[in-house]
């Protein structure tokens, strides 16, 4: 099936990302990579590495003249803060002179609470964290949003799939329960400053990040990505490894700062009794349906059909302007942790993330389900499939 794979660190040259198993014949150009790339930056509450960061896309391999060929793609994000780290971040030896007083190569031995440092250092046997903070860094999601464009691209054209992200909390502010965009509503989203669908609770999320700007701290939220037009039968049941949900869970919480994931109502059906938390089958002019969405689109590990919809949780930014207790490694003495520029809030962001990861999971049990080497194979595949299904009389009234 689907294996992508990213490399570089968030101050090196550029950072690589590669996707083997994709057919032949989806249509993907640079300007689909930039736009993608230009989502992740976006949302009130972000720093200033934002609003100088231009990522320099270039498609390295694997896509001719805006089509996939069938071979492993692979592409590049270059740095364009690369010349001020190209000592500090060499790959080669470099003159200990050269960088003596360099402040960026300071050691960093003050660990900062939530981030990889110390148990990095701990683990890998480093003096300071630079070799760790600076792969463990969110600008690695870079890599995997442009990976994402190109199987939400393959989801759309092979099976019609649409995907979209929006934020449902952020700190203490929730979005009504129930209202959810469609692929129709991506403008919309993406215009609002904190990419929230509903715009009285936008204005309260916005108010709550000034409010943590203004007190030197940050905030975190949860987001859904919801999906429109999945076919019944993704994943299955057999192997707990196999499970949809399991995929798109463990999928979501590598996330940088996820903490958190639930499908469709999650921890409040936990609140719930038996005969208010499932989602009963009842007949219709189109076919099956369900009578509620509580499940999120999901039984017994696989699709069910209707609309999938997964929830992450993010974890407040780590990095505090005013920096929280820590230990200095270099002396053992109580100290304050390091500080670099960082956003207030990022959780708009995440959700842009969460969705390039919501695609390559369904782009990979899709191709499980229907094979093919070229996009026309596999959609001859998916519509057999479905022919069949309503043969049967079990097709999936599809939800409005």
């Amino acid at each position: 099936m689907l294996r992508w794979l990213t490399a570089g660190e968030s101050h090196g040259p550029a950072l690589v990302a590669t996707l083997e198993g994709l057919p032949a014949h989806v249509r993907v150009t640079s300007a689909d990579l930039i736009e993608a790339l230009a989502r992740r930056r976006l949302g009130f509450g972000r720093g200033a590495r934002m609003k100088f960061e231009a990522d320099a896309v270039t498609i390295l391999g694997g896509i001719r003249h805006g089509e996939t060929q069938g071979g492993p793609i692979a592409i590049q994000i270059g740095n364009t803060e690369w010349p001020k780290w190209q000592s500090v971040m060499s790959a080669d030896p470099v003159d200990p002179d050269e960088l003596a007083g360099q402040a960026r190569n300071v050691a960093l031995t003050r660990p900062r609470p939530g981030h990889a440092d110390l148990v990095g250092m701990q683990k890998y046997d480093f003096e300071e964290a630079r070799p760790i903070l600076e792969r463990a860094s969110a600008r690695e999601t870079a890599a995997r949003v442009a990976l994402g464009r190109v199987a939400s691209n393959f989801l759309r054209q092979a099976f019609g799939v649409t995907l979209l992200s929006h934020v449902v909390e952020l700190g203490t502010i929730a979005a009504p329960a129930g209202v959810i965009p469609t692929y129709a509503d991506l403008a919309a989203v993406d215009d609002d400053p904190v990419r929230c669908f509903d715009k009285p609770t936008s204005a309260a999320m916005i108010a709550e990040v000034e409010a943590a700007q203004a007190a030197g701290d940050t905030l975190g939220g949860v987001v859904e990505v919801a999906v429109w037009g999945l076919p019944p039968g993704l994943g299955s049941h057999v192997h707990w490894d196999r499970r949809l949900d399991a995929q798109l869970a463990g999928a979501l919480m590598g996330i940088q700062a996820i903490k958190g994931v639930e499908l469709g109502d999650g921890f409040a059906l936990a609140r719930s009794r038996g005969s208010a938390a499932h989602d009963e089958i009842v007949p219709g002019p189109g076919g099956i349906s369900r009578a509620s969405g509580r499940s999120g689109g999901t039984e017994g590990g696989m699709s069910t059909g209707e609309l999938l919809r997964v929830r992450a949780a993010m974890k407040p930014i780590s990095t505090i302007p005013r920096a929280l207790h820590t230990v200095d490694v270099a002396t053992g003495e109580a100290a304050v942790a390091h500080h670099q520029r960082s956003d207030v809030c990022a959780v708009p962001a995440a959700g842009v993330v969460a969705e390039a990861m919501v695609a390559l999971v369904l782009a990979n049990a899709s191709l499980e389900k229907f094979g093919g080497d070229s996009l026309g194979e596999t959609r001859r595949n998916y519509e057999a499939y479905l022919k069949r299904v309503a043969e049967r009389g079990l097709q999936v009234q599809p939800p409005t």
